[in-house]
């Protein structure tokens, strides 16, 4: 595995050498270093004033990496734990090694130099095998908005036999005139990307390590979704965590929904990102009506719980999803653990499904279900409604979900491509309001619709809302399961 790093400083007025004091590595002296599974080494073919070039090669021993437990999972016990690229291809294991090589040059730190590691410098970076689930376009997509001449080449299966055609490997090369500190971040957090693959587990820790590294830049990429999801491994809860974080840090608008689909634009909606106006509206429709004890279903990462602690007048608050890790992130993200006792008194967390009856949520002032039932497959839909309207019964529910018909405002979303590859269906206004109203209907509720977001005046808003809400007082001859029937 082989990875080489250049620069002529020339151009900035100092002697190319100077990038061993960028780098904080010896041009005199080859290092190494151990990882998990073999080791990493430095080393620099070229140092002179006109030129110089660091070298990475990590050797990587395939037994020590099983024995270390960083075998893939799905390859269980059999030979390809042994057999594989992973000694020879740009993975996981060498942007980690980059990250242990070169963390105070990552980190933009160079007492000896500080002027220059602030400074943007020419570089050129060659990584001679790199797997690319995508392709040499990918390539090109990710690190073109970086300010990086991208010259990504296929490597073909045997030279020899061309018919064979191309491998999944590119040959990488990347020029441009950015900071050190920058590149480094910026192959940290590609090369998983785009091998779409790591050699560990995946947890929230990666979330950090994410923003991190992403911090000025990843927020502003137009594949955000795409990188996020993919460094983090397809873990849907832990890419919206970091989507969120990414505005927090750097304070862009959050695209409406994170896309699964590559190449997905979303439409500006705004200085304020349709994420945060859907959560913002569900609290101020709670405020109006007055909601006290009020549960969050299907709450992921925890955002619209955040949103709600900040209301003094909610007196109890349950989170609920159907993925444990979910709950524990949103702990995290909640710092549950610091909060206040008067706020972890009111705050509690319960692993439950939709569709599932559950007695503990009975007799709330409101159940909110926001951006989830379209995750639901459809025949589960009556179960849904009877657990909530029938079981849990609180005096309000508020609902949204997609618009479908707004789906032609994105111009790049494929005809009959839902917004994310979870949902089961997305509903136009009319199928929307038809099953709210005939729910309401069934289980003794008055139902009010809402838009959230722009209302377009041809297609609708982006997101629909629904509010059920129960008379005050309900005919005593019949009660919630008669109606039901």
């Amino acid at each position: 595995m082989f990875l080489t790093l250049g620069t002529d400083l020339s151009g900035v007025g100092a002697p190319a050498s100077d990038f061993g004091f960028l780098l904080h590595k010896n041009p005199a002296r080859p290092q190494a270093i151990d990882v998990t599974g073999g080791s990493a080494h430095v080393f620099y073919p070229e140092a002179t004033d006109e030129r110089c070039t660091a070298a990475v090669m990590l050797e990587i021993d395939p037994i020590g990496l099983v024995k270390a437990g960083r075998g893939k999972a799905t390859e269980g016990f059999t030979l390809g734990q042994y057999v594989n690229d992973r000694p020879y291809a740009a993975s996981s294991l060498l942007a980690v090694a980059l990250g242990k090589l070169f963390r105070t040059a990552m980190n933009g730190r160079c007492d000896a130099r500080p002027e220059l590691a602030a400074r943007a410098i020419p570089l050129d970076v060659h990584v001679p095998a790199l797997p690319c689930s995508g392709g040499t376009d990918l390539a090109q997509r990710l690190f073109g908005p970086l300010g990086w001449t991208v010259d990504a080449r296929p490597v073909p299966l045997d030279p020899e036999l061309p018919a064979w055609g191309d491998s999944r490997y590119v040959d990488l090369r990347l020029s441009g005139v950015l900071r050190l500190a920058d590149a480094l971040k910026h192959l940290y957090v590609m090369l998983p990307v785009l091998d779409d693959a790591k050699h560990y587990w995946v947890g929230s820790d990666e979330v950090d390590k994410l923003v991190r590294a992403g911090e000025g830049w990843l927020a502003a990429h137009p594949d955000k979704d795409l990188i996020s999801r993919r460094y983090l491994a397809h873990r849907r809860y832990l890419t919206d965590a970091a989507l969120e974080r990414l505005v927090e840090v750097d304070g862009l608008a959050l695209p409406e929904e994170p896309s699964e689909e590559e190449g997905i634009a979303r439409p500006q909606e705004g200085s304020v990102s349709l994420a945060v106006e859907r959560r913002t509206t569900v609290a101020g429709v709670l405020r109006e009506l007055g909601a006290r004890r009020i549960a969050d279903i299907g709450c992921g990462e925890g955002a619209l719980v955040a949103e709600l602690l900040k209301d003094p007048m909610i007196g109890e608050l349950i989170a609920t999803d159907v993925s444990a890790r979910a709950l524990i992130s949103a702990k995290r993200r909640l710092h549950y653990d610091d909060l206040p006792d008067r706020q972890r008194d009111r705050l509690s967390f319960l692993q439950s499904s939709v569709t599932y009856a559950d007695d503990r949520l009975a007799g709330l002032d409101a159940v909110v279900l926001m951006e989830v039932i379209e995750h639901v497959d459809p025949p589960r839909l009556p179960a849904l409604a009877h657990s909530i309207f029938h079981v849990a019964r609180p005096t309000a529910v508020v609902m949204t979900t997609p618009n479908s018909e707004y789906n032609v405002r994105f111009p790049t979303l494929p005809a009959g491509i839902y917004r994310h590859p979870d949902h089961r269906f997305e509903w136009t206004r009319s199928e929307f309001g038809t099953w709210c109203q005939q729910t309401a209907n069934r289980y003794g509720y008055q139902v009010e619709f809402r838009p959230v977001g722009s209302d377009d005046p041809t297609v609708g808003p982006p997101t629909q809302l629904a509010i059920f809400t129960r008379p005050a007082v309900e005919p005593r001859d019949v009660n919630p399961g008669e109606v039901a029937r």
